[in-house]
């Protein structure tokens, strides 16, 4: 494909990015612009980094909402659906990118860290998922970004590994369900990237290094990377994978360390 029918591929589609503002979420949010879909983003407090990735957007020449929105409040999310529903009328991607967590060992977690943690990375997929469907046409996409910590146990990351476990079960499930309504579902899990959340890490577990050593691929993996799969999971061609968890990791987790 040239690269200008590859930049066009999107265009007239609608795509709802939570989490768009930041890191992976902001390199999904120019690529998927760049390939001419409209953009939607939520954010929660950077009202900076929002305001910015919005000019972004807007240079690129596509419509961009920026939508403030607490994905862990259900009302909240009622009313991110009713406002993308009143902008554009219908929405053709949902990528469910947003994800909190707080960096503790089970053992020093509170429940009101696990029930931050899973609200948002495992609860509001499954809402934003279920709400949208209904201005979803048939051909629509759903991913949702999982992560290694969902079948690896990394230190310190309990709470958010537990709840990306249950994004990938809920990828599975709802791909089954949102079949009949002619919307797929799947996920892409990235290595380790260096983005700010990074940085939320311990420092003594050396994540920055893991983030920025090369993979067997020969380089570290970057948001790009990530952001080339999803818009690759939003075309036409992938229209037969359905509820798979596709890993954008250079193949790092395939060692044994």
């Amino acid at each position: 494909m040239s690269s200008n029918g590859k930049k066009r591929q999107l265009e007239g589609k609608i795509a709802l990015i939570t989490g768009g503002s930041r890191g992976i979420g902001l390199a999904i949010s120019i690529e998927l612009a760049r390939r001419g879909a409209s953009i939607c983003f939520n954010y929660l407090k950077n009202h900076n980094a929002a305001s910015n990735a919005e000019k972004k957007l807007n240079e690129l020449g596509v419509k961009t909402l920026k939508l403030r929105t607490h994905l862990g409040d259900e009302q909240s999310i009622k009313e991110l659906i009713t406002s993308v529903q009143n902008e554009f009328g219908k929405l053709d991607i949902l990528v469910n990118n947003a994800a909190s967590g707080v960096m503790k060992p089970s053992a020093e977690l509170g429940v009101h860290h696990w029930d931050w943690t899973m609200n948002i990375n495992a609860r509001a997929p499954w809402l934003t998922t279920r709400g949208f469907a209904k201005i979803m046409p048939r051909g629509s996409k759903v991913i949702n970004i999982s992560s290694p910590g969902s079948s690896k146990v990394i230190p310190s990351y309990f709470a958010v590994g537990v709840s990306k476990s249950a994004l990938e079960s809920i990828t599975r499930y709802m791909a089954i369900e949102m079949a009949e309504l002619g919307i797929s579902v799947n996920a892409v899990s990235p290595g380790f990237i260096m983005t700010d959340a990074i940085k939320a890490f311990p420092s003594e577990l050396s994540i920055e290094k893991l983030a920025t050593r090369p993979t067997p691929a020969g380089k570290s993996v970057q948001a790009q990377d990530v952001a080339n799969v999803v818009a690759m999971l939003c075309g036409e061609d992938a229209e037969m994978i359905r509820g798979h968890v596709i890993i954008v990791d250079g193949g790092e987790t395939l060692l044994v360390h």
